[in-house]
């Protein structure tokens, strides 16, 4: 692969809750030639917006269709549920599914743990996102149970959140559509996500965007305008230990007595 067949842009998905930045910043150090497109998506739109096209590689939830997208699981996040400060359970430093059970615990629509059976009471009706469940929560009307980065992202004054290690757990993986052989890009970033160092990166895009020893030196050679040698004394003469360049010493040499 030439330095002109490799892709002027690297589109990177991204879902709510998850933070690209430290990857980001390596990517920048390691290929300045080619810059990062960060691409948002909800958890629900990501697999399908890979899957056209619309981004080269995610950051998604699991699970995604294996017949159509690749996934390398990168982490598991803590599930917790979120409560008003004052709540009674915020004295512990985890809460069971159990003592949920007297709990109006909401469901958003674009929930992403995947319950068989939600815990405590149901909500008269879904909240149509988490951003809608937590001012519900703020509210007083229920809590809500989501991995710790969603908690993050909607992070409040008046509210709080506690492990609860009997739920489900989310997965975040990296995804890119299904091929033979994943491309030059792809495989940049998953070295970097897998922590490689630059001299252990098996990636192609990277070699092939860094010049050879070869061409180096050539390219100091035309710098210097020598070609990269020394200058040759000319055919047929040698040079002389006081001159320069293969001329012949300024001095005369004195004849010898008969």
């Amino acid at each position: 692969m030439t330095g002109s067949d490799i892709p002027s842009s690297f589109r990177l998905a991204y879902v709510p809750g998850v933070t690209p930045t430290k990857w980001v910043r390596i990517w920048q150090e390691r290929l300045p030639g080619t810059p990062l497109e960060l691409v948002q998506a909800t958890a629900a739109d990501a697999p399908g917006l890979l899957a056209d096209g619309g981004a080269d590689a995610g950051l998604v939830r699991l699970p995604v269709d294996r017949d159509v997208l690749a996934a390398i699981p990168l982490y598991t996040e803590t599930t917790v549920v979120v409560l008003p400060k004052d709540h009674v359970a915020t004295a512990a430093e985890e809460v069971s599914l159990a003592e949920l059970a007297d709990e109006i615990v909401l469901h958003p629509l674009d929930d992403v743990l995947g319950w068989e059976t939600l815990p405590g009471r149901p909500a008269v009706e879904r909240p149509a996102t988490t951003a809608d469940a937590i001012e519900l929560v703020a509210a007083g009307v229920g809590v809500l149970l989501v991995p710790q980065s969603l908690a993050r992202l909607h992070h409040r004054k008046d509210l709080t959140y506690r492990p609860v290690p009997e739920s489900p757990a989310s997965r975040v993986a990296l995804s890119w559509p299904q091929a033979e052989e994943a491309p030059d890009l792809v495989e940049e970033f998953i070295g970097i996500v897998r922590g490689r160092t630059v001299n252990s990166t098996r990636s192609r895009a990277a070699t092939a965007q860094r010049p050879t020893a070869k061409a180096k030196e050539k390219a100091q050679g035309k710098r210097a305008g020598t070609g990269g040698g020394r200058n040759k004394p000319a055919a047929g003469r040698k040079p002389s230990p006081g001159g320069r360049g293969g001329g012949q010493s300024g001095k005369r040499k004195k004849p010898r007595g008969r």
